[in-house]
């Protein structure tokens, strides 16, 4: 069959070159991301171990933060491509300025949530003055200035959702080096600056948020048509928000039970010593050099799948899904590999000079090692959820997450505390967890193909 002349790539090129080309800037993107989130919590280390702990127990109002604002790019994106896919121009438009809108209102609520409540979200956590006085200080900056973070996710989303994912590879590259750069500088007061401590590193993180979004914004004015924002005469359109949350608010959901399922563990570890959640805080840190890839690769399939669904055409869909499990295992392999043979050398960056004892080693060294049995069955989980998400099933992508971090994480990872009262026990509750969850992506799996592919293919070939 002919293909229409002018027609996207995400609906004629060759899959698997179309899924890396796709997925490859932005995983690339996505590690320069992990790797500033990491300079953070070394830097922050260096002053104490309180500077440590406050950065890491602001990371789920951070992790908050990221959901509402990728959630809702997770919406926009899936109906842009799929619109897209349907030829609908009209509506690739309306979608764009519509999660736009979204944005800017989601971000003027952290805003005040962050100018009038950051230092009671530390004192309903701990009473120490160093952590409570460090932490007033990251989050007041991170949450009253994230109109940058809102900003970039949005306009990386619509460069992803037309193909333009090597525009989105070099906006976050730009953010990410940025903060890297400005990290030492105004954490320590290098040259004619200020020493700023954990002040800096949230003032080094939102600069390089509006650098990310600026550059953003100015590759979706200058290279890509397909997408025509004007506000002109805007108005809120209903129809249009609602098929956005469809998809954004289950995603949106999904990733906030992060924040919840972080915030729960640090109150089940803080239980056994401030250390603790120091290690659960770098562990976060290092998963990411592995698990932001599989997400980038899984934000370079999503469009794909939805455009082809738009498009009636099946065989893509299903070679795009085989190909993303397959490459999503195979890094989580390697995460798991690296985390057996390497946990002190990892670990060893972030310990502070008053870790004399070795207590960051001795606690977090069976942490990873526990916890990255669970990365054996997660690139399956991940990459179903996207699935779930790109074929308008968010709400199977959020019972999946709900199983895997609150219904079964937070109540195995107490039990085995009160049980053991052994520190090292409580980490099998995330292996545990992700057993039960995989289970479930493979039944829901099945049940989307048998509803949503499989009507395709029998369409062809009648």
């Amino acid at each position: 069959m002919e293909q229409p002349e002018g027609e996207n790539k995400m609906g004629v090129m060759p899959v698997n070159p179309l899924l890396l080309n796709m997925a490859i800037p932005i995983m690339i993107s996505m590690l320069v991301q992990a790797l500033y989130n990491v300079v953070d919590s070394y830097f922050v280390s260096q002053i104490s171990q309180d500077a440590l702990n406050a950065v890491s127990l602001a990371f789920p109002v951070q992790n908050l933060m990221i959901a509402v604002s990728v959630g809702t790019g997770v919406g926009v994106n899936a109906l842009l491509a799929r619109s897209l896919g349907q030829g609908d121009r009209e509506k690739v438009n309306r979608s764009a300025v519509n999660g736009i809108f979204l944005a800017a209102a989601s971000c003027l609520v952290f805003v005040a949530l962050g100018l009038t409540c950051s230092r009671l979200f530390y004192t309903v956590q701990t009473d120490i003055p160093g952590i409570v006085d460090y932490g007033e200080d990251y989050l007041t900056i991170v949450c009253g200035v994230s109109m940058g973070l809102f900003g970039a996710v949005t306009m990386e989303r619509l460069l992803q959702a037309t193909g333009r994912t090597f525009y989105t590879m070099i906006a976050q590259a730009a953010g990410a080096l940025t903060n890297i750069i400005l990290d030492p500088i105004l954490i320590f007061g290098l040259g004619p600056f200020p020493r700023m401590e954990v002040a800096g590193a949230a003032l080094a993180t939102v600069i390089g948020q509006f650098l990310g979004c600026g550059v953003s914004i100015f590759f979706n004015t200058t290279r890509n048509p397909d997408i025509t924002m004007s506000f002109k005469g805007f108005r809120p359109h209903g129809p249009t928000i609602r098929e956005i949350y469809s998809v954004g608010l289950p995603s949106i959901v999904m990733q906030s039970i992060g924040s919840v399922m972080v915030f729960g563990m640090n109150q089940i570890l803080i239980a056994f010593t401030d250390t603790a959640t120091a290690v659960f805080g770098v562990y976060f840190k290092l998963q990411s050099f592995f698990f932001m890839p599989v997400f980038g690769l899984c934000n370079g399939m999503v469009p794909i799948v939805a455009y082809n669904y738009g498009a009636r055409k099946p065989d893509r869909i299903i070679k795009t899904i085989k190909l993303s499990v397959i490459y999503a295992t195979a890094l989580m392999v390697i995460g798991f590999a690296v985390f057996q043979l390497f946990p002190v050398p990892l670990l060893d960056m972030f310990r502070s000079e008053e870790d004399m004892a070795g207590d960051l080693i001795a606690i977090g060294v069976p942490a990873l090692r526990i916890i990255s049995f669970s990365w054996l069955l997660a690139g399956f989980g991940i990459v179903s959820g996207s699935v779930f998400q790109a074929l308008d099933h968010g709400v199977l992508s959020l019972t999946t997450s709900l199983v895997r971090q609150l219904i079964v994480l937070l109540p195995v990872a107490f039990l085995l505390s009160r049980l053991f009262q052994n520190l090292d026990v409580v980490w099998l509750a995330f292996p545990i967890a992700e057993l039960f969850s995989c289970a479930l992506c493979a039944v829901f799996m099945g049940r989307v193909y048998r509803r949503d592919i499989l009507p395709l293919r029998e369409g062809a070939a009648d």
